[in-house]
């Protein structure tokens, strides 16, 4: 989640915020992809989790990554809290529990953000190392109870922990104890979006079996592949989840905007002031409803992107496409979770044979699946089979795909070898968290601190 923006570009009809959605659209040859990734920061010495004050917190190590990179820091009441990278455009930034997050640059190739990615990781441990901090890439904190998470000095973080238990019994458990791994994609046109929006969120479910990597909490087996999966079904429901109005034949830019100005806001920031808008929705606000709270009263672009940026569903929209179904996950899944995305969205022909994957399941079928999958992971049933089968056919149809860009690295190789985790584990009919699970009954003895070895990055 990176800076909150400020434009003052005034909106006042549906009809602007729609074309402000469609001015996303470019050429194929233009198509980027943008990575982000969080993960847990821990003390070595005891793996407890990292306060924000302090010489060994959160605020030293982002000012040690100022101070290394070079980069722009974005500030709240005087706390460092991220930073801009002023040349390519990526971002640090923390989530409300200390989740340290890498926003990475648009790029062109998968090659380049596995490049980014290794660059970050590289570069963090090098500032923190010295300070007896490491990093977990898991999907949920397997031993912290939320009680033990720090938090951050944001301000619309304050504003959400008031108002997450108000809409969900989960929302607090989102915000503190959870991290993912996404990517953004591009879209061609309203009809390219449309397509993509329905392949993505259809196949949502099946990415978080691949990926389901939170199989702990407080330090003993949950019964769940993906407890991060499971938060999200009661965090808010009015903001998040599987959107089946997409799939309805009017679905377009409109259509997102007409549910997305219909969801409550969390705030209108003026200047360097949050204002709390929990009570009223955007539609609300493009009708006067702020006039008394706010100097201006009326919404504008920049409040547009700040509401765009609190909607949680499956597939976000903004001015590209956002894939939100994967837990977090060690470094080679930093790079297969966009690999297995573009591989399956940036070839015409392969998102159309996806397209004809999904295009038969009911809705019934859809919900089935992403209430079923946090539980059952790949072993999850449909139809004749199980997840696993669509994973196996998901990820080839990924493999083709990349194989049809051609894109290589200087070793002559292409993007399907990012692939190659989600290959290896596929084989064998396993999830991350399959193998956590394993490991916990086995070399681990019932020790879950050994998750902070084995999967520190």
């Amino acid at each position: 989640m990176a800076r909150d923006t400020i434009d003052s570009t005034p909106i006042t009809s549906v009809k602007e915020l729609a074309a402000h959605l469609a001015s996303g659209s470019k050429p194929k040859d233009q198509f980027r992809l943008g990575t982000e990734h969080e993960k847990f920061a821990f003390y070595t010495a005891d793996l407890s989790p990292v306060p924000y004050a302090g010489p060994r917190g959160i605020e030293a190590l982002l000012k040690g990554m100022e101070g290394l990179l070079g980069w722009e820091p974005i500030s709240d009441k005087g706390n460092i809290i991220g930073l801009a990278d002023p040349v390519a455009g990526g971002a640090i930034s923390i989530e409300p529990g200390g989740q340290f997050e890498l926003s990475g640059a648009p790029l062109d190739t998968l090659h380049q953000t596995c490049r980014e990615t290794n660059a970050h990781l590289a570069q963090l441990n090098q500032i923190a190392e010295p300070l007896g901090i490491g990093f977990l890439g898991l999907g949920f904190t397997p031993t912290w109870s939320r009680a033990e998470v720090p938090v951050m000095p944001k301000s619309r973080y304050a504003i959400m922990s008031s108002y997450m238990p108000k809409v969900g019994t989960l929302g607090l458990d989102m915000m503190y104890r959870t991290s993912t791994i996404q990517v953004n994609l591009d879209f061609a046109d309203e009809a390219d979006m449309v397509k993509k929006m329905r392949v993505s969120l259809a196949l949502q479910p099946v990415a978080t079996a691949i990926f389901a990597n939170s199989p702990f909490t407080e330090g003993k087996p949950n019964g769940f592949q993906s407890f991060r999966a499971e938060i999200w079904k009661d965090t808010d429901n009015q903001r998040s989840g599987p959107i089946p109005f997409a799939f309805h034949q009017d679905f377009g830019f409109e259509a997102y905007v007409n549910w997305a100005i219909d969801v409550p806001m969390y705030f209108v920031k003026r200047g360097d002031t949050y204002f709390e808008a929990t009570t009223t929705t955007f539609r609300q606000f493009m009708n006067g409803a702020l006039k008394d709270k706010l100097p201006d009263g009326l919404p504008t672009i920049g409040d547009w992107n700040n509401h765009l940026s609190t909607l949680f569903p499956d597939v976000r929209l903004k001015k590209y496409l956002e894939m939100r179904g994967a837990d977090g996950g060690p470094w080679r899944r930093i790079c297969a979770l966009p690999a297995l995305w573009v591989g399956l969205l940036y070839d015409e022909g392969i998102l159309e044979d996806a397209w004809q994957m999904v295009k038969g399941w009911s809705e019934a079928e859809r919900l089935a699946l992403r209430n079923d999958v946090p539980i059952h992971g790949l072993k999850t049933p449909f139809r004749s089979g199980t997840v696993l089968d669509l994973a196996r056919d998901m990820v080839a149809l990924s493999r083709e795909g990349l194989k049809r860009r051609a894109r290589l690295n200087e070793a002559g190789q292409d993007e399907r070898l990012h692939l190659a985790s989600l290959e290896e584990a596929l084989a064998l009919g396993q999830s991350p968290a399959d193998q956590m699970l394993e490991r916990y009954s086995g070399v681990w003895q019932g020790d879950i601190r050994q998750a902070y070895r084995d999967y520190a990055y």
